[in-house]
């Protein structure tokens, strides 16, 4: 499976857009608001000495700017969202290190209120991210319980409570942007879903001998990546589709070589092994499939290089791929075809053993010993009846 895929793209592109947009509001908002406030309001309005409170509120805001490269930096290396929590991490120290120095040891009422508070906890949702608004709402209600008590002042009653206010309004927003995404989603799944199917029926017109076996390739390659413990659900339900479109190049396999009852000769086997590359000329162009090339591409290469169509060799092979030839080669042996009859399920894992550190993956093949007994039970329990009638001869 490629990690540079269309759809993760797009999400990484969404974040850094995201992260572009919600520091450029924060230092605009943050800045407008203070010269407002402590230059052109304090001067011309209260008649006071124009300035930031207290000399470590120039500091502040050269530490927030010199935030900025750091930003930049994590940027290129392609860790954009932890951008958000850094930079909302250093805002609350920051400003609980100015509200200290500047109130600590002072008759000073305590007074705050930045606008830009407001701004950072109704901006939240932009990121639909419920775990950066929790963040974001503890680290604010965190910062002011903190500087109640180290000041020994009730006054920060007031902003804990617009607060909860505030943080009450951008979480039904949050939720409401979360519910929209998630219907788009389903209505994208259940899109993609019935086009998948109805490539699947078109392959199985064509190779009626194989009916069902993309489905069952999908379920049990599933099985063996979920055992690796390496992939999250979005990626196994790519995958699954993956699996599904796995043999759809053979769509443009002549019948007669497809549906030969007897043993191909290497001139027809040679046609036999176009089929991924023509897969994969097939949904190139579909982005919203093109996470499926590698498997398609490569679930025949062995792992000793002598497998088609680019003889990969070891881990040169995708790994998902790889994990998609144990499946395929299960099933295929599991289930009848033109010119034979299904194999007993025992032979078929005796072969796969066999099989470990020349056609197979080492490791993959380790990890098929645990999974078998669920393939079996799987295969025991499919609805042969929907295949051929000589599935079960």
């Amino acid at each position: 499976m490629r990690n540079a895929n269309s759809s993760s793209s797009s999400l990484i592109h969404e974040e850094q857009r995201a992260v572009k947009w919600f520091l450029i509001l924060f230092y605009l908002s943050s800045v407008f608001y203070d010269l407002f406030y402590y230059f052109f309001y304090k001067k011309y309005i209260l008649n006071l000495e124009p300035g930031l409170p207290g000399s470590f509120g120039y500091v502040y805001y050269f530490l927030m700017f010199a935030f900025l490269p750091a930003a930049y930096f994590f940027k290129k290396s392609g860790k954009t969202s932890s951008i958000k929590y850094m930079f909302i991490s250093a805002y609350l120290i920051f400003s609980i290190v100015n509200d200290s120095i500047y109130y600590l040891g002072t008759d000073l009422d305590y007074q705050t209120g930045n606008v830009v508070e407001i701004f950072i906890v109704l901006f939240t949702p932009m990121f639909v991210n419920l775990n950066f608004f929790k963040f974001v709402f503890l680290g604010m209600i965190l910062k002011y319980l903190f500087i109640g008590l180290l000041l020994q002042t009730s006054a920060v009653l007031f902003p804990v409570t617009l607060l909860l206010v505030l943080s009450a309004i951008a979480y039904v927003l949050l939720n409401r942007f979360i519910g929209y995404l998630q219907a788009f989603k389903s209505s994208y799944d259940e899109q993609l879903s019935g086009i998948v199917k109805g490539i699947i029926a078109t392959i199985e017109l064509k190779d009626p001998y194989t009916k069902g076996h993309s489905e069952r390739v999908a379920k049990y390659a599933c099985s063996l990546a979920v055992a690796t413990g390496k992939y999250k659900k979005e990626e196994l339900n790519a995958f699954h589709y993956a699996c599904l479109l796995h043999d759809i190049g053979k769509v443009n396999i002549p019948d007669k070589i497809l549906m030969k009852p007897g043993r191909l000769t290497d001139e027809e086997f040679d046609i036999i092994k176009t089929h991924p590359q023509v897969g994969v000329e097939a949904i190139k162009k579909v982005s919203s499939l093109e996470n499926s090339i590698d498997v398609i591409k490569s679930h025949h290469e062995r792992w000793d290089g002598k497998g088609y169509p680019e003889q990969l060799i070891g881990e040169d092979i995708p790994f998902l791929a790889r994990v998609v030839s144990i499946a395929d080669a299960f099933d295929a042996m599991t289930s009848s075809r033109s010119y034979r009859s299904a194999l007993p399920v025992e032979e078929a894992y005796k072969r796969i053993i066999d099989g470990k550190g020349t056609q197979f993956d080492p490791k993959l093949v380790e990890l098929f010993k645990t999974v078998y007994p669920d393939w079996v039970k799987y295969h025991e329990n499919y609805d042969w009846s929907k295949n051929l009638s000589f599935q079960n001869k």
